[in-house]
């Protein structure tokens, strides 16, 4: 491994700084007082500061000082997100949630902390050859924040030759990273289902078309979808998570509700399945006497690292932490992102950063006992330095 600048003189402050927004979690589109400590940050670094782009986010920009830095391709984006969760903490440390029902459960403080100890190390040694755009960004969690950023003109304004991201991952020990070329997490589609049927008494379903048992009836056939028509070495899930249906026990409903997501990696088995769905939804209900209304919506696209900029990645990867602990083709995912939107945009690569403890899995992402490991903020802010200044050694 080749040297790594020292983190040791800024740690104190990023610590204090991520734990602080931790005890303090915004929703998507909230990240008000969130965008204005990141905007005061980056500014105390002497960085003028871009804000309200999608709505909360926050741009910043740094120059270096080689002597082609000024030619209009060396651009480089970094992105980190920072919105919470709808989830109540269940953890006792001192930084707890402060905010009853948000939480912090996808460590988006812990890239938010990262990226700006990315800015610092690059602004106290800017002798780099480029611009590098540090974007913070408001609402993945199910807001698309990316892609607003990208409608009120990101990359016009910002325009980058490659943009990167990086996602705390607890699969993996503290310690490793990884990254793989094409997919690393699915495109996210929502399905809701509604079996329109013919309510009446409990006591006299015979008067009646119970859409419950339809219900029923398709969430079982929907499941032969995937197991049974999706070739075995593609990925994809199809998941029911909700039925909604009826108001009392002696009242079969006129209608019953069926909610899911499905998650590919492959445009042909989104599409494939998307249209499965409809077919046998509408079928199954035929075949009951009743009639299906789908709703199918797409979600963010799949993730689909760029070859050149995931090699480059899985490359500082190794030069940060090792060869033996950098992973350049880990499986693909099943989670969404809305980065995804980033890379149909400008070519790039997502990577993940181990989030365990002590050589070991850590607690998983969206659980109430989350929290982000900040022995990545020195990782992380190191790998952040050593990739734009490598990058523009190229």
């Amino acid at each position: 491994m080749l040297s790594r600048p020292d983190i040791t003189p800024y740690l104190g402050s990023l610590l204090k700084f991520r734990r602080d927004i931790h005890a303090n979690p915004e929703l998507k589109f909230e990240e008000v007082r969130t965008s204005d400590q990141i905007a005061a940050y980056l500014e105390s670094l002497g960085l003028t500061v871009h804000r309200g782009m999608g709505q909360t986010g926050v741009v910043a920009s740094l120059k270096g000082t080689g002597p082609n830095a000024g030619e209009a391709h060396r651009t480089l984006a970094l992105r980190a997100d920072m919105d919470a969760l709808p989830i109540v903490e269940k953890n006792g440390f001192e930084h707890v949630s402060k905010n009853i029902g948000r939480m912090h459960a996808c460590g988006h403080d812990g890239h938010t902390a990262m990226l700006l100890g990315g800015a610092t190390l690059l602004s106290k040694n800017p002798d780099f050859n480029g611009t590098v755009h540090f974007i913070f960004q408001p609402g993945e969690e199910g807001g698309a924040g990316a892609q607003k950023m990208i409608e009120d003109g990101l990359f016009d304004q910002f325009p980058a030759k490659a943009v990167f991201a990086l996602h705390n991952w607890p699969p993996l020990p503290s310690g490793q990273m990884a990254v793989r070329v094409g997919p690393i997490m699915a495109a996210t589609d929502k399905i809701e289902i509604t079996i329109c049927g013919k309510g009446g008494h409990a006591a006299q379903p015979h008067s009646t078309i119970d859409p419950i048992p339809v219900a029923c009836a398709l969430v079982m056939q929907l499941q032969t979808l995937v197991s049974r028509t999706v070739n075995p070495l593609d990925s994809a899930v199809l998941t029911i998570a909700q039925i909604e249906a009826g108001t009392a026990v002696n009242i079969i409903p006129f209608e019953a509700k069926i909610s899911g997501t499905l998650r590919t990696l492959g445009t042909e088995t989104q599409a494939h399945l998307l249209q499965a769905i409809e077919r046998m939804s509408n079928h199954v209900a035929a075949a009951h006497g009743t009639t299906a209304k789908v709703v199918l919506t797409k979600g963010y696209p799949c993730t689909d690292n760029h070859r050149d900029e995931a090699h480059f990645m899985a490359e500082i990867m190794a030069e940060c932490v090792g060869k033996e602990n950098a992973f350049p083709d880990v499986l693909p995912a099943m989670t969404g992102e809305d980065f995804s939107f980033m890379l149909l945009k400008v070519p790039g690569a997502y990577g993940f950063i181990g989030n365990g403890l002590n050589g070991l899995p850590g607690i998983n992402l969206h659980t109430a006992e989350y929290d982000f490991n900040d022995d990545n903020l020195t990782i992380g802010s190191q790998f952040w330095d050593r990739l734009v200044r490598r990058w523009f050694e190229k």
